[in-house]
This record gives structure tokens, sequence and C-alpha cells, in this order.
């Protein structure tokens, strides 16, 4: 039987996003290729969406949809805390928990010789100009307790020793290999 190359490529397409082998992957393009019409133009339209509309905030690194993300523009936020981050869903984990007030800093990875993530490939330089404002007065290392996380956290807290402000990480309530994303409130 001669295969659809439509489907395939789909199929394909399906398979890049983490976790999602063949079967998976066949499932779904065969799901989409049942649905209503106006269910997948939705869908079509909310990828579109993702290119088009979704960009990095300049100041922090967040998605926004706007000049600027939403916790930088919420002028309720403490100004002299700074908590970062590896991405942007351990900020929504850490946002569950409404616990903290402050600004995120988003990494947008870790560092990882390993996969040739290098100190270029992550947000560190935009984190060197937030500190340098007097306001602020700590910098809270949130990266995941992954070999990873705890490196890039080890080269930021040596990054900060120059800088006037306290330099704290994370308490451990996640075990060593844990994600951000994956412990709830």
């Amino acid at each position: 039987m001669a295969e659809i190359q439509t489907i395939n490529l789909l199929i394909e397409s399906l398979r890049k996003l983490p976790g999602v082998g063949v079967k998976s992957a066949e499932r779904m393009a065969y799901q989409i290729l049942d649905m209503k019409e106006e269910y997948v133009h939705q869908f079509i339209s909310s990828l579109d969406g993702v290119i088009n509309r979704i960009g990095k905030c300049p100041i922090c690194g967040s998605y926004m949809e706007d000049n600027i993300c939403p916790f930088c523009n919420d002028e309720t936020r403490e100004q002299n805390t700074i908590i970062v981050v590896s991405s942007y869903k351990d900020a929504l984990a850490i946002e569950k928990l409404k616990s903290f007030r402050g600004k995120y800093h988003i990494l947008n990875g870790s560092l990882s010789p390993t996969k040739g993530i290098g100190i270029k490939d992550i947000n560190i330089d935009s984190l060197l100009k937030r500190v340098s404002s007097p306001e602020v007065k700590e910098v809270v290392l949130a990266t995941n307790p992954t070999i990873d996380g705890e490196t890039t956290a080890l080269y930021i807290s040596k990054l900060l020793e120059n800088y006037p402000l306290v330099v704290t990480r994370l308490a451990y309530g996640l075990p060593m290999g844990g994600q951000l994303d994956y412990c709830d409130e």
C-alpha cells in the first residue's frame, strides 16, 4: 500500500515533541484526521499564534505577547528580589505556590557541556544588567537539582560574588534529578 506523504510529514512533526514516539505520533495524526475541520483550524491557528505573537521578554526572558511579559509588567511585585529559573514552566510552578512576589529571570536553559549548551546559549547577560540596579538586594537561584542545574547555579553564584547583594539557593525539597515543573503546590 502506498504511503501518503502528508500524513507521514504530520507524524514526523509530532514525533519531534518530547516523549512522543512513533506509535503515539501515529495515533495523534490519525486523530487529527478524524477531528472536525473547525478544531483542526483552531489547532493550526494556535500554532500560528505561537510563531507570530509569542516572543521573549527583553527584561527577564519570559514568554510574552506584548512588549513586556506579565511578570515584568506587574508593578505590585517586589523589585528587590529576583528568582532565577531555568524555564518559563519553572516560573509557573513557583507562581502556583503563591508565596513569591518578586521578579523572575528565566535563563531559557541550563549550562550543559555534554549537550553543547554554553554561557552564550542561556540568558545570563540580561541578568547581570538587572542585578546592577541598586534596588536589587537578593537573587534566589532556583535552577533544577540536576547536574546541569547545579552547574548553572554555581556559575551564576560565582558571577554575582562581586555584586552588593545576597545570593541564595532554593531549598532542597526536591530529589536530586527532579524538575521544578513536576512539583505541585
